[in-house]
């Protein structure tokens, strides 16, 4: 569940469990954070979660989910333990009261190294766990469900992760310093800019940041900007939003509310509504 995810149930939130917490400092810049989740009791819990920089790996012990990626699942839609790629738009989630589960977020260059495979692979998708991290993944989900503690499965969830990038290729310098650029900028730098910092064609740039991350330098930006629209504007009552345009750098606010239309689903006014009845 990331941070800018928005809630809505038929059941309390007293009736699920979330446990998070920090990786230690060895995952750092790999793992944003690791989370357990267990829903105590049957009802309808619906969450919408916005489009963010994180890079989920889901392993199921419990009832499976239906996720729609930029539209509400269907019943074909289910799915139990997998990992998902970066996704410039709103993800719908379902659950029916028997989900339980472990959430690891990792970060999109920490997602290179634990996967082992180019990030296009899982851009835009869902991928069944088996088939990410094959036999190993698997062993991986039945050692998780075998541990009597969130405690002990967060440990346990550590130790894999360092195993796996430990034995990953070194990431790439350049596209790391380029992707923190991006990151220091709030997405407001020109792709050009940052292709011409770093000596390389803007063809090339793209190519490299889709393989090591998933998606292009520009939508990578356009994401990173709308987050920190989402940022500014906690705590906000609903006005101000011009001024948050004109800060994140947004031509006018109806450039601002098309992308929350593309990468929330919703209005500005409406999201923050959402956020504010969350039970989460």
């Amino acid at each position: 569940m990331s941070d800018a995810t928005a809630l809505t149930a038929s059941c309390p939130p007293s009736r699920f469990e979330l446990v998070q917490r920090a990786p230690g400092v060895r995952l750092g810049g790999i793992v944003s954070r690791i989370s357990g989740y267990r829903e105590l009791a049957a009802g309808h819990l619906r969450q919408v979660e916005t489009a963010s920089l994180i890079v989920p790996l889901i392993v199921s012990f419990g009832g499976p989910f239906a996720i729609g990626l930029g539209r509400t699942p269907g019943a074909g839609d289910r799915v139990g333990s997998f990992a998902a790629g970066l996704f410039a738009g709103p993800v719908i989630i379902d659950s029916f009261g028997c989900a339980n589960c472990l959430q690891i977020d990792f970060t999109p260059l920490g997602a290179r190294r634990f996967f082992h495979m180019p990030m296009t692979e899982l851009t835009d998708r869902m991928v069944d766990l088996g088939d990410a991290l094959g036999a190993e993944g698997m062993r991986f989900r039945e050692r998780l469900a075998n541990e009597p503690s969130w405690d002990c499965r967060f440990a346990l969830a550590e130790r894999f992760i360092e195993q796996r990038v430990a034995a990953a290729p070194k990431p790439s310098a350049t596209v790391a310093w380029a992707f923190d650029r991006l990151l220091a900028t709030d997405g407001r730098i020109q792709v050009g800019t940052l292709a011409g910092k770093i000596g390389w064609s803007r063809k090339h740039l793209v190519t490299r940041f889709n393989a090591e991350i998933g998606l292009g330098p520009k939508t990578l930006a356009r994401i990173v900007r709308f987050n920190r629209v989402m940022a500014l504007s906690e705590g906000r009552a609903g006005g101000g939003w011009a001024d948050i345009a004109a800060a994140c750098g947004y031509s006018d606010q109806a450039h601002l509310v098309r992308d929350f239309h593309d990468l929330a689903g919703t209005t500005p006014v409406a999201w923050l509504a959402q956020r504010a009845n969350s039970p989460g």
